[in-house]
């Protein structure tokens, strides 16, 4: 019971150490890449606004967009 304790609060230790680690010498990375992450979102977000009106404006282009991302055909 006491060598399951002190695993317990080994592997705590090792834990905050390593999260310290990431965040203080790589907290300049990490925080490139939630930016990276934010404009991703963005750009994901105002290409299917886009896709969604070309859809209500043209389907047969949206039908061709989706033909020419995808292996199979959609039936047309």
């Amino acid at each position: 019971m006491l060598k399951t304790l002190f695993s317990i609060g080994l592997m705590t230790m090792v834990g905050i150490f390593a999260l310290k680690l990431v965040f203080g010498l790589f907290g300049a990375f990490v925080g490139l890449m939630f930016v990276l992450l934010g404009w991703a979102l963005k750009i994901l977000i105002i290409g299917a606004l886009i896709y969604f009106v070309i859809r209500l404006v043209s389907p047969s282009t949206a039908r061709r967009m989706t033909d020419s991302f995808s292996d199979t055909p959609s039936g047309s």
